[in-house]
């Protein structure tokens, strides 16, 4: 009898590659004004918040009595009509707001690439199609075929990680990390969320490793913890090496709305280190819109009964790719703006406080059991915690975008000196 899934591997590098995607690329740009250390601990905040709840998901997909169910059904069993109503408009929100950043993120990275390689000047309408052209038609593949690819273009942006993370540790600059702004730490946590979404794959990732619950386990903590480990590193050497104020800063690169890479390349004098930068930047979009696709896949199919197989399935990848493409062109600079939205209103709802709801009813109102084998350990003070965590998320968009508190998107007046060139 095997301790665990074949599959477990396949699954620990699908949960990584889908949390480690845009967000990436757009932490160090939106929490440049922060500094390093607080958004480093806000980040370990995040990412146990998440953790928590997306092993709150596998124990609700244990009570379900479909193979498939999603969340429209874990919500219409136990939240009701408005339950279901509420994950249905949500999921769609940051499924979509995802992957249409994702979608633009990798359309920029393609024009750059055609730019470097002296190919032509290629509009971002057109750097979008090839993108969705090369990647879109491995939507409706079956998971097997979904989740091998996704383990190769993960080992390739491990890979450039390496590189980057050896060479980019020659370029940081100590007084860069010593910038630290505790006063509005606590605004980036609505995209510090969006970093670690991968909440609305989770009822895929049950029959993907055949509903064991061991495997379940170790491939979500397993999958957000190298997530972690990587965006430290990551905001680590960006933050170290590239200014936040001055031409070419940080600052610069949030005003357009473009990722970290786009300026890394002129603070550092290693050019290898700018190409893996650029390399990594597109696997991470990559692996990221496969995860967050292939969630929406599925519930779409569970939400409006259409099978995967044969029409069903191309009509299913039809309408994640057609709006996607068509959002991502008409909207150029969607990339910081639909992370940042939707992890303040729909991570804090959807992928935070509806599963603590659920399985707070599930326990101890409907005395839903998955069986001794699989509990998440955490009590009801646990739960009212981290539920009152996620509505003070929420709070904190909403007042964010009523103008009630700054956004931590807008660009504020530095008192700071950190403008310092290699």
């Amino acid at each position: 009898m095997k301790k665990y899934s074949p599959d477990l591997f396949s699954a620990i590098f699908l949960v990584a590659g889908t949390c480690i995607g845009g967000g990436m690329l757009a932490l160090p740009v939106v929490t440049a004004q922060i500094g390093f250390v607080p958004s480093a601990i806000m980040m370990i905040v995040a990412w146990a918040a998440m953790t928590a709840t997306a092993l709150y998901l596998t124990e609700v997909g244990f009570w379900m009595r479909k193979d498939d169910a999603h969340v429209i059904s874990m919500s219409s069993s136990l939240l009701g009509l408005p339950g279901k109503a509420i994950a249905w408009i949500i999921y769609l929100f940051i499924s979509y707001a995802s992957i249409v950043a994702y979608t633009a993120g990798g359309g920029h990275l393609i024009t750059q690439a055609a730019e470097y390689l002296r190919l032509g000047e290629l509009s971002h309408g057109v750097g979008c199609i090839i993108f969705m052209l090369l990647f879109g038609p491995i939507i409706f593949c079956s998971h097997k075929i979904l989740g091998k690819v996704n383990s190769w273009l993960f080992y390739a942006m491990l890979a450039a990680y390496v590189i980057i993370v050896v060479l980019g540790s020659q370029e940081v600059k100590p007084k860069l990390l010593e910038r630290q702004d505790w006063g509005i730490a606590a605004l980036a946590l609505p995209m510090l969320l969006t970093s670690f979404s991968m909440q609305t794959m989770v009822p895929s990732l049950h029959p993907y490793l055949q509903h064991d619950g061991k495997s379940l386990k170790v491939a979500i903590i397993a999958g957000t913890s190298i997530a972690l480990i990587f965006y430290l590193i990551w905001q680590f050497i960006v933050l170290g090496s590239v200014p936040v104020s001055g031409p070419h800063g940080l600052l610069e690169a949030l005003k357009g709305g473009h990722a970290a890479t786009h300026y890394l390349g002129k603070h550092v004098s290693n050019g290898l280190l700018e190409m893996c930068a650029h390399f990594f930047a597109f696997f991470a979009l990559v692996t990221s819109f496969f995860g967050m696709s292939l969630g929406l896949y599925d519930f779409l199919s569970d939400g409006l009964s259409i099978s995967k197989k044969g029409k069903g399935g191309v009509l299913l990848a039809l309408l994640i790719i057609v709006p996607t493409l068509v959002s991502a062109i008409s909207l150029e600079k969607i990339f910081l703006l639909a992370l940042d939205v939707s992890g303040g209103f729909g991570d804090a709802i959807l992928n935070g406080i509806m599963p603590v709801c659920m399985i707070w009813l599930g326990r101890y109102v409907y005395m839903k059991r998955a069986g001794d084998s699989y509990r998440i350990p955490s009590s009801k003070p646990v739960l009212m915690f981290v539920c009152a965590f996620f509505v003070g998320v929420l709070l904190i968009e909403v007042f964010m975008r009523t103008g009630h508190i700054p956004a931590v998107t807008d660009v504020r007046e530095l008192d700071f000196d950190v403008n310092i060139l290699p």
